[in-house]
């Protein structure tokens, strides 16, 4: 499924004295079965965008293209659209309100009118895909630990068979060990079933270490576009903007300013670890 935006703007509050613009002529190509972060400071425009790709939101200006259709034409099935795009929103065990794990993975299911048993075999899958035991199944869950039910969200998403995943800030609040089985959590949905993956984070390390490919918001518009080496090199800018790059990368090209010949565009610990290490085997 591939996603185009084309000059999209929008403005909330159009026609009153409060109008402010939240996007302003994005032009973006989201590839099927691509992994991007999606990053900016707060205002920046990321809710907004994220927002406009299941048609929650419609442009005020410009175009929403999915596999080549407007999403804001009159005939288009923007219903349909909303089980193959899933969002996940921040703090999503916000949502849960069924009295267990596997009715309120049921409840989007059950929303595109499938039988009782087609919704419960496509809970329990999800379920297993995002890897909670069976014994919980039948558990409340509001008894659930942060990250479990985190779990239990992405799940409902996942019960609806989308073809790209957004999630936003889906760590937040969570315990680095919480944190770190969310991240592998999204990343094993993408290698084994292919969808796409837009995540939006406001951790630097995180997007590096995850995604192909970072697009950068700032004031409602494309700051930068491209891998995280590329949107990295760009480091001083980005704190102009109130972000900045991965510690390492920090650490890296102090090495390199002090001379020793090191890679000064890595931006994952593990990269900057075989690049240290290659020196040390050359005796340098």
């Amino acid at each position: 499924m591939s996603i185009r935006l084309e000059h999209v703007s929008y403005i909330y509050d159009a026609d009153t004295e409060m109008a402010h613009a939240a996007l302003e002529d994005v032009d973006l190509e989201i590839a099927d079965g691509s992994f991007i972060g999606l990053i900016g400071h707060t205002g920046s425009g990321k809710s907004t965008l994220i927002q406009h790709l299941n048609g929650l939101l419609t442009p005020t200006a410009g175009r929403v293209l999915v596999d080549g259709e407007d999403i804001a034409g009159k005939k288009y099935d923007r219903r349909a659209l909303r089980a193959h795009v899933g969002l996940v929103f921040q703090y999503p065990e916000h949502q849960l309100f069924e009295e267990t794990c596997l009715a309120d993975v049921c409840f989007g299911p059950k929303n595109l009118r499938l039988s009782q048993t087609e919704a419960e075999e496509r809970a329990r899958r999800a379920l297993q895909q995002v890897g909670l035991d069976e014994q919980y199944y039948k558990a409340s869950p509001f008894e659930l630990s942060g990250g479990q039910k985190r779990r239990v969200a992405i799940a409902g998403v996942l019960a609806m068979d989308p073809r790209v995943l957004i999630l936003d800030e889906p760590t937040a609040g969570l315990d680095p060990s919480g944190r770190a089985e969310i991240l592998t959590l999204i990343a094993g949905l993408h290698r084994e079933m292919g969808i796409t993956v837009i995540l939006v984070s406001h951790s630097m390390e995180d997007v590096a270490d995850y995604c192909g490919r970072l697009i950068v918001m700032n004031h409602g518009r494309v700051a930068w576009d491209g891998t995280p080496a590329e949107v990295f090199r760009h480091y001083q800018a980005l704190e102009e903007i109130g972000l900045a790059a991965p510690e390492v990368t920090y650490i890296m090209r102090e090495l390199a300013a002090a001379g020793i010949p090191v890679d000064s565009e890595a931006t994952k610990l593990d990269e900057a670890v075989n690049s240290i290490l290659k020196l040390w085997r050359k005796g340098c």
